[in-house]
C-alpha cells in the first residue's frame, strides 16, 4: 500500500521519538531498531525504509529539530523586520528550545560523534545545509536593507555561522547556570561581535579570526565559559571602539 508524504513524515517523527525515549532510557548500545519500530507501531522492516541504521537515525533527529527551529523562528511576530543580531539569535533560541526537552540524548548524541565522528556526521553537522541557507538569506536581506555593507563572503561565513550553532549546543550542554543565562549572554556577545563586525566592514579579518577560533579552540574554549566570554566581552568593546 502507498504511504502518503503526511504518513511518511508522521512515521520519522514517530520513530525518532521512539528512538529518543528509548535510548534516554537504556543507552545508544543497548537499543535496538527492533524495540525502537514496534515502540513506533511500525513494522520491524518498515524502520530500515526511513533510517538504514541507529546512527543514521540521530542524524534523523538533529535535522528535523533544525527544521522545527527555523519554521519556529519564522513565526515569531515582526520576523520580516527583524535585525541581523535578532534574526540570529532567535534561530539559535529557538534551536536550543526544540531541543531542551530531549537534552540528556543531546548529551548522549555528543558523547556518540565524539567517539565516532566520521561514522555518525560524514562530512557535515546534521542541518548544516538548512543552517547554512538561513543564515545566507538573513544576510542579504540586512545587506539589501542597508543595515551592513556589501559583503561578498556571505556564502563562506553562513557555513561558519552553521558550525557555530553546533558549538553553543556544546556550551548549552555544559552550562549549569540558572536557566541557561550564560549561554543567552555567550550568545548574546558572540552575535553582537558579529554584527559590528559586519557593520564595521571588517569582515576579512572577521572570518579569517572566526574560523580559526570555531574550527581550531572553540572546543577548548567552550570548556571555559568564562574564558570565552572575556574574550567576546574584549572584541565587542573593540568593536565599539573602533566605529566611534
Amino acid at each position: 500500500m502507498r504511504v502518503s508524504k503526511t504518513q511518511q513524515a508522521n512515521n520519522q517523527r514517530a520513530i525518532i521519538a521512539a528512538a529518543v525515549e528509548l535510548m534516554t532510557q537504556h543507552g545508544f548500545e543497548a537499543t535496538t531498531m527492533k524495540q525502537i519500530a514496534r515502540a513506533a507501531n511500525l513494522g520491524d522492516a518498515t524502520i530500515y525504509k526511513y533510517f538504514p541504521s541507529k546512527e543514521k537515525l540521530v542524524v534523523g533527529y538533529f535535522e528535523q529539530a533544525v527544521s522545527d527551529a527555523l519554521a519556529l523562528s519564522q513565526q515569531a511576530n515582526g520576523w520580516d523586520d527583524f535585525t541581523l543580531q535578532e534574526h540570529a539569535q532567535l534561530l539559535i533560541d529557538s534551536f536550543l528550545e526544540v531541543l531542551l526537552a530531549d537534552r540528556e540524548f543531546v548529551a548522549m548524541a555528543r558523547q556518540l560523534v565524539e567517539r565516532a565522528p566520521l561514522l555518525m556526521l560524514a562530512h557535515d553537522m546534521p542541518g548544516k545545509p538548512a543552517l547554512q541557507q538561513a543564515f545566507l538569506q538573513m544576510l542579504d536581506q540586512a545587506q539589501a536593507s542597508g543595515e551592513i555593507p556589501p559583503c561578498g563572503f556571505k556564502s563562506s561565513l553562513s557555513a561558519l555561522l552553521a558550525d557555530y550553532v553546533y558549538g553553543v549546543v556544546a556550551y548549552w550542554l555544559r552550562d549549569e547556570s540558572d536557566g541557561f543565562n550564560d549561554t543567552t549572554q555567550m550568545v548574546d556577545l558572540s552575535v553582537g561581535v558579529l554584527v559590528l563586525s559586519l557593520r564595521s566592514g571588517l569582515v576579512d579579518k572577521l572570518l579569517e579570526l572566526g574560523g580559526f577560533v570555531l574550527r581550531s579552540q572553540l572546543a577548548r574554549l567552550m570548556h571555559n565559559g568564562t574564558a570565552l566570554t572575556d574574550l567576546l566581552q574584549l572584541a565587542r568593546r573593540g568593536l565599539k571602539a573602533a566605529q566611534r
